[in-house]
């Protein structure tokens, strides 16, 4: 069986409407449609605020997306209420690129948003089926499993 080759592809904060409408499209379809998470609490009011970052393949196809949340928000959502902390969330990858390294590439991006923001870690939930993937990354699990949508996640930090 012939190897896929890798599609080239580009990581980018989404700056204007239209790449923002395409991350908001990218999570419809991994969390909405495919891990069944309900649409009215896929989408919050920490959208407006937070940095997304997007992966864009050389023809323009979205193919992954991630969000940061600094300050008082990520405050909120990282479990000690530190602000200098940030909080990487919503990330999801195309079924169709899954495999490619766009994940990696997009955590990478949230973390240099992180980092140029002066801030100091970076913390996610992250559904238990990823640990590995974020443990590959430097990320470390801490505090007990508890469900988010109905699938079971775990709280991970990573110290920039």
């Amino acid at each position: 069986m012939p190897s896929r080759a890798p599609a080239a592809y580009e990581v980018r904060v989404a700056e204007d409407p239209v790449d923002r409408e395409a991350c908001f499209a990218v999570r419809k379809d991994v969390f909405v449609a495919e891990q069944k998470v309900p649409e009215d609490i896929e989408y919050d009011a920490y959208d407006a605020d937070a940095v997304h970052v997007l992966a864009v393949r050389e023809d323009g196809v979205p193919l992954g997306t991630g969000r940061l949340l600094h300050g008082a928000a990520a405050a909120a959502k990282n479990g000690d209420g530190d602000p200098a902390v940030g909080s990487l969330g919503r990330l999801a990858v195309t079924a169709a690129a899954r495999g490619l390294g766009v994940g990696a590439a997009l955590v990478r991006a949230v973390e240099e948003a992180a980092r140029a923001r002066g801030l100091t870690a970076v913390d996610l939930h992250a559904q238990t089926h990823a640990l590995g993937f974020y443990e590959r990354l430097g990320y470390e699990a801490y505090g007990p499993e508890f469900p988010d949508a109905g699938i079971p996640h775990r709280a991970m930090r990573r110290a920039l």
